[in-house]
């Protein structure tokens, strides 16, 4: 793995019809909010060869509303991203990592900022950056890391979507 995207999911409704966290679905907000930085990282040039998503539906209608900017990648929705921690988001990307060069995680907090603060710590990034990641890591966001030969992590950048109006 050259590249790795963690992408939380977008705003999501508090409460689902059936009442379970699993089922609860993307806002319009969230909607937006997803696609938009779908493109934000596509017109960087951040494109991932695959994407691990977990099938939650608020994960699965980031990834939806995302994709659109990414028509060639694969996808496999993985049961162990649902609240999984950080250490095995990051277990789970290396080893599809193993084929390809680009992989992104479209997953939940806190597990996804944890990682997104290990690995700037890992990779020595500057102290303002990890303030900035470690007090905020909203909905839609993507942290973007670098890996070199001997897998180090150097942070690529840091993308909070931008808010506008409610929802």
């Amino acid at each position: 793995m050259d590249r790795l995207i963690l992408l939380r999911h977008g705003k999501a409704e508090r409460e689902s019809a059936s009442g379970g966290d699993f089922a609860r679905r993307l806002t319009g907000r969230g909607v937006r909010e997803s696609r938009d930085m779908g493109r934000t990282l596509a017109e960087m040039g951040f494109i991932p060869d695959v994407a691990l998503v977990s099938p939650a539906a608020r994960a699965k209608g980031t990834w939806e509303a995302a994709s659109p900017s990414f028509p060639d990648t694969a996808v496999v929705l993985d049961e162990a991203l649902y609240h999984a921690e950080g250490g095995l988001v990051r277990v789970l990307a290396e080893k599809a990592g193993r084929t390809a060069g680009t992989v992104m995680v479209v997953g939940h907090n806190p597990g996804l900022q944890e990682l997104t603060l290990g690995l700037l710590i890992e990779g020595s990034a500057h102290a303002a950056l990890l303030h900035r990641a470690r007090a905020q890591f909203p909905t839609a966001a993507a942290a973007v890391f670098l890996f070199d030969a001997a897998g180090r992590p150097t942070s690529d950048g840091l993308f909070l979507p931008e808010r506008g109006g409610h929802d």
